[in-house]
């Protein structure tokens, strides 16, 4: 197993520490959710480190193509579970976000069906840019930040849906024709 795969299960590995971390005392320990952000950190810095490894050095891998965007999504589901676990995110949010992540995951598997690749667009790298930061923020839970976790958190609910018309809109064709 190359690195930027270790990367990529190091992450899916940290998830059930993050969890406990932030859950624990139902989020009322203030050090363990510093703990949480910083694990949460770790885990999406490794997200960045192992793309950037891979096409680098040419380790590019099946394993890695399917179980690194699956990482991604169980680090981000989880945070965003535990948040309205937590009180600290409607749950319409969340389920706007989640939903997103199944229909442009729905779209990559019949595209990929049809020997079609869909690459990451900008949107969806400024939607998870987004997501991570208002997580990281809803984690921490400073009243002083509550302002600007509150911006990032919409403008992070809104790129998810301009990022999913945007899949759409260019993506369409594997729907309604089979191939692109």
């Amino acid at each position: 197993m190359n690195l930027p795969n270790k990367l990529t299960v190091l992450r899916v590995l940290l998830i059930p520490f993050f969890v406990a971390a932030l859950l624990w005392e139902h989020g009322e320990n203030q050090m363990l959710r510093y703990g949480a952000a910083a694990i949460f950190i770790v885990a999406s810095l490794t997200d960045l480190l192992d793309g950037k490894i891979a096409r680098k050095y040419n380790l590019v891998t099946n394993f890695g193509k399917f179980m690194d965007p699956l990482a991604d999504k169980l680090l981000v589901c989880a945070a965003l579970i535990c948040l309205i676990e937590l009180g600290e995110i409607p749950a319409w949010m969340v389920i706007v976000i989640i939903s997103r992540e199944f229909i442009i995951s729905g779209f990559r598997l019949v595209a990929s069906d049809n020997g079609v690749v869909i690459a990451a667009s900008y949107w969806g790298k400024f939607k998870t840019t987004f997501q991570m930061a208002a997580v990281i923020l809803l984690i921490i839970g400073n009243e002083s930040l509550a302002v600007v976790t509150d911006i990032i958190l919409w403008i992070a609910v809104i790129l998810t849906v301009v990022s999913l018309f945007d899949y759409i809109k260019k993506n369409h064709r594997v729907l309604t024709e089979g191939s692109m």
